[in-house]
Protein backbone atom coordinates (compact mmCIF):
# COMPACT_ATOMS: atom_id res chain seq x y z
CA UNK A 1 0.00 0.00 0.00
CA UNK A 2 0.85 3.80 -0.71
CA UNK A 3 2.28 5.88 1.95
CA UNK A 4 1.74 8.78 -0.64
CA UNK A 5 -1.96 10.83 0.04
CA UNK A 6 -3.76 12.49 -2.00
CA UNK A 7 -5.75 15.21 -1.01
CA UNK A 8 -8.65 17.71 -3.06
CA UNK A 9 -8.53 21.40 -2.22
CA UNK A 10 -11.64 22.66 -3.42
CA UNK A 11 -11.20 26.19 -4.18
CA UNK A 12 -10.46 28.56 -6.81
CA UNK A 13 -6.61 29.61 -5.97
CA UNK A 14 -5.50 32.89 -5.04
CA UNK A 15 -1.91 33.32 -4.45
CA UNK A 16 -2.76 36.67 -2.67
CA UNK A 17 -5.51 35.11 -0.04
CA UNK A 18 -3.51 34.43 3.13
CA UNK A 19 -5.72 31.88 3.99
CA UNK A 20 -5.30 29.52 0.71
CA UNK A 21 -1.20 29.77 1.31
CA UNK A 22 -1.86 28.96 5.10
CA UNK A 23 -3.57 25.58 3.32
CA UNK A 24 -0.92 24.65 1.56
CA UNK A 25 1.52 24.75 4.34
CA UNK A 26 -1.00 23.63 6.96
CA UNK A 27 -0.56 19.71 5.12
CA UNK A 28 2.73 20.13 4.49
CA UNK A 29 3.25 20.79 8.51
CA UNK A 30 0.95 17.06 8.94
CA UNK A 31 3.20 16.10 6.19
CA UNK A 32 6.10 16.77 8.45
CA UNK A 33 4.64 15.68 11.38
CA UNK A 34 3.41 12.47 10.34
CA UNK A 35 6.37 11.28 7.91
CA UNK A 36 4.41 10.63 5.09
CA UNK A 37 3.86 12.31 1.30
CA UNK A 38 0.73 14.77 0.80
CA UNK A 39 -0.04 15.48 -2.35
CA UNK A 40 -2.66 17.96 -2.96
CA UNK A 41 -4.46 19.33 -6.17
CA UNK A 42 -6.14 22.61 -6.23
CA UNK A 43 -9.94 21.90 -8.37
CA UNK A 44 -11.61 24.80 -9.14
CA UNK A 45 -15.08 24.63 -7.56
CA UNK A 46 -16.80 24.53 -11.57
CA UNK A 47 -14.22 22.26 -12.81
CA UNK A 48 -15.69 20.72 -9.33
CA UNK A 49 -19.36 20.94 -9.87
CA UNK A 50 -18.88 19.23 -13.16
CA UNK A 51 -17.69 16.29 -12.03
CA UNK A 52 -19.59 12.34 -11.30
CA UNK A 53 -19.41 11.36 -7.38
CA UNK A 54 -17.19 8.79 -8.44
CA UNK A 55 -14.16 11.54 -9.25
CA UNK A 56 -13.77 11.44 -5.42
CA UNK A 57 -13.04 8.23 -4.78
CA UNK A 58 -9.82 8.86 -6.47
CA UNK A 59 -8.49 11.28 -3.52
CA UNK A 60 -7.92 9.80 0.41
CA UNK A 61 -9.71 13.44 1.96
CA UNK A 62 -11.33 16.63 0.17
CA UNK A 63 -10.48 19.95 1.88
CA UNK A 64 -13.14 22.43 0.82
CA UNK A 65 -11.05 25.67 1.24
CA UNK A 66 -11.85 29.57 2.55
CA UNK A 67 -12.40 32.18 0.31
CA UNK A 68 -15.24 33.93 -1.70
CA UNK A 69 -17.97 31.59 -2.72
CA UNK A 70 -18.20 32.82 -6.52
CA UNK A 71 -21.19 30.15 -7.11
CA UNK A 72 -23.00 28.40 -4.15
CA UNK A 73 -25.24 26.61 -6.54
CA UNK A 74 -22.47 24.99 -7.25
CA UNK A 75 -20.59 24.73 -4.30
CA UNK A 76 -23.75 23.16 -2.74
CA UNK A 77 -23.59 20.22 -5.57
CA UNK A 78 -20.25 19.46 -4.42
CA UNK A 79 -21.08 19.39 -0.58
CA UNK A 80 -24.18 16.64 -2.00
CA UNK A 81 -21.87 14.71 -3.42
CA UNK A 82 -19.16 14.26 -0.74
CA UNK A 83 -22.09 13.57 2.04
CA UNK A 84 -22.64 10.11 -0.32
CA UNK A 85 -19.22 9.22 -0.10
CA UNK A 86 -17.25 7.81 3.15
CA UNK A 87 -13.85 10.02 2.46
CA UNK A 88 -12.88 12.22 4.90
CA UNK A 89 -13.68 15.64 4.18
CA UNK A 90 -12.79 19.17 5.75
CA UNK A 91 -14.80 22.81 5.46
CA UNK A 92 -13.21 25.85 6.67
CA UNK A 93 -14.60 29.09 6.67
CA UNK A 94 -17.42 30.17 4.20
CA UNK A 95 -18.55 26.84 2.98
CA UNK A 96 -19.37 26.25 6.72
CA UNK A 97 -22.73 28.43 6.13
CA UNK A 98 -22.90 26.19 2.73
CA UNK A 99 -22.96 23.01 4.21
CA UNK A 100 -25.88 24.52 7.05
CA UNK A 101 -27.77 25.32 4.25
CA UNK A 102 -27.37 22.13 2.14
CA UNK A 103 -28.51 20.14 5.47
CA UNK A 104 -31.46 22.27 5.56
CA UNK A 105 -31.94 21.72 1.87
CA UNK A 106 -31.58 17.92 2.40
CA UNK A 107 -33.62 17.08 5.84
CA UNK A 108 -36.17 19.72 4.48
CA UNK A 109 -35.94 21.99 7.83
CA UNK A 110 -37.16 25.12 6.50
CA UNK A 111 -41.13 24.61 4.94
CA UNK A 112 -42.12 27.90 5.91
CA UNK A 113 -38.98 29.87 4.05
CA UNK A 114 -37.62 31.36 7.20
CA UNK A 115 -34.05 33.14 7.43
CA UNK A 116 -32.16 30.15 9.32
CA UNK A 117 -28.51 31.43 9.25
CA UNK A 118 -26.94 34.32 8.59
CA UNK A 119 -24.95 36.42 6.30
CA UNK A 120 -21.22 36.87 7.70
CA UNK A 121 -20.82 38.42 10.84
CA UNK A 122 -17.46 39.82 10.00
CA UNK A 123 -17.26 42.82 7.52
CA UNK A 124 -14.84 42.95 4.86
CA UNK A 125 -11.46 40.57 4.50
CA UNK A 126 -10.27 40.79 8.32
CA UNK A 127 -9.70 38.10 10.52
CA UNK A 128 -11.08 38.07 13.95
CA UNK A 129 -10.26 36.42 17.19
CA UNK A 130 -12.84 33.67 18.15
CA UNK A 131 -12.79 31.38 21.36
CA UNK A 132 -13.51 27.95 21.15
CA UNK A 133 -15.15 26.50 24.01
CA UNK A 134 -14.76 22.12 22.76
CA UNK A 135 -17.86 20.02 23.68
CA UNK A 136 -17.45 16.60 22.61
CA UNK A 137 -14.79 14.85 23.77
CA UNK A 138 -12.54 14.63 20.90
CA UNK A 139 -12.30 18.42 20.86
CA UNK A 140 -11.33 18.71 24.85
CA UNK A 141 -8.42 16.04 24.27
CA UNK A 142 -7.65 18.02 20.76
CA UNK A 143 -7.50 21.39 22.78
CA UNK A 144 -6.23 19.75 26.14
CA UNK A 145 -2.71 21.44 25.88
CA UNK A 146 -3.66 24.89 23.08
CA UNK A 147 -5.08 27.76 23.27
CA UNK A 148 -8.26 27.80 22.29
CA UNK A 149 -8.24 31.40 20.42
CA UNK A 150 -8.24 31.10 16.50
CA UNK A 151 -9.09 33.43 13.98
CA UNK A 152 -11.50 33.93 11.34
CA UNK A 153 -13.23 35.97 8.93
CA UNK A 154 -16.79 34.28 8.80
CA UNK A 155 -19.38 33.97 11.20
CA UNK A 156 -22.70 33.10 11.39
CA UNK A 157 -25.42 32.96 13.80
CA UNK A 158 -28.24 29.85 13.59
CA UNK A 159 -31.64 30.06 14.52
CA UNK A 160 -31.92 28.15 18.07
CA UNK A 161 -34.53 25.73 16.71
CA UNK A 162 -32.61 25.02 13.59
CA UNK A 163 -29.77 24.27 15.86
CA UNK A 164 -31.99 21.45 17.68
CA UNK A 165 -33.58 20.35 14.53
CA UNK A 166 -29.61 19.75 13.56
CA UNK A 167 -28.25 18.23 16.57
CA UNK A 168 -30.86 15.53 16.87
CA UNK A 169 -30.12 13.18 14.32
CA UNK A 170 -28.12 14.85 11.97
CA UNK A 171 -24.85 16.69 12.99
CA UNK A 172 -22.82 16.37 16.40
CA UNK A 173 -21.46 20.23 17.36
CA UNK A 174 -17.89 19.53 18.46
CA UNK A 175 -17.51 23.09 20.19
CA UNK A 176 -19.35 26.28 20.26
CA UNK A 177 -17.49 29.76 20.37
CA UNK A 178 -18.06 32.45 23.34
CA UNK A 179 -21.55 33.29 21.55
CA UNK A 180 -22.83 30.34 22.05
CA UNK A 181 -22.88 29.64 19.00
CA UNK A 182 -22.17 26.60 16.97
CA UNK A 183 -18.19 26.96 15.10
CA UNK A 184 -17.52 23.17 14.52
CA UNK A 185 -19.74 20.86 13.43
CA UNK A 186 -19.28 17.14 12.23
CA UNK A 187 -21.65 15.23 10.55
CA UNK A 188 -22.96 12.21 11.93
CA UNK A 189 -22.86 8.43 10.97
CA UNK A 190 -19.79 9.41 8.94
CA UNK A 191 -15.90 9.16 9.93
CA UNK A 192 -15.16 12.49 9.65
CA UNK A 193 -16.80 15.19 7.78
CA UNK A 194 -16.24 18.50 9.50
CA UNK A 195 -16.42 21.70 9.17
CA UNK A 196 -15.49 25.22 10.86
CA UNK A 197 -16.33 28.82 10.76
CA UNK A 198 -12.85 29.43 11.71
CA UNK A 199 -9.51 29.17 9.51
CA UNK A 200 -7.44 26.09 11.63
CA UNK A 201 -4.93 26.54 8.80
CA UNK A 202 -3.98 30.16 9.65
CA UNK A 203 -2.50 29.27 13.42
CA UNK A 204 -0.44 25.93 11.79
CA UNK A 205 3.24 25.90 12.27
CA UNK A 206 5.54 23.02 11.06
CA UNK A 207 6.68 22.71 15.02
CA UNK A 208 2.97 22.73 16.03
CA UNK A 209 0.14 21.47 12.80
CA UNK A 210 -3.11 22.14 14.08
CA UNK A 211 -4.66 19.63 15.80
CA UNK A 212 -7.50 20.05 13.16
CA UNK A 213 -5.23 19.61 9.96
CA UNK A 214 -3.66 16.65 11.70
CA UNK A 215 -6.51 14.85 12.80
CA UNK A 216 -7.86 15.48 9.09
CA UNK A 217 -4.76 13.56 7.92
CA UNK A 218 -4.76 10.96 10.14
CA UNK A 219 -8.06 10.66 8.81
CA UNK A 220 -6.74 10.51 5.11
CA UNK A 221 -4.27 7.57 6.05
CA UNK A 222 -6.53 5.45 7.47
CA UNK A 223 -8.54 6.29 4.59
CA UNK A 224 -6.00 5.12 2.33
CA UNK A 225 -5.25 2.17 4.63
CA UNK A 226 -1.75 3.20 6.06
CA UNK A 227 -2.95 3.10 10.11
CA UNK A 228 0.74 1.42 11.16
CA UNK A 229 2.35 4.89 10.50
CA UNK A 230 -0.33 6.58 12.97
CA UNK A 231 1.34 8.16 16.26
Amino acid sequence: MSHRLKIAIIGDYNFTFNSHQATNLALDHAEHFLEVDVNYYWVKLNEAAQQKTSYFDQFDGVWIAPGIIQNAFFLNGVIKMLMQLKTPVLITGEGYKQFIEVLINSFQLNTHGEKLISENLIEGNQFERVNLVPHSKEFIHLYENRSTDELTSSRYSLYPQLIQSLTDEIIDVEAYNQFEEPEVISLKKQVFFLACAFTPQISSTREIPHPLIYTFTKACLIKNGNTELLK
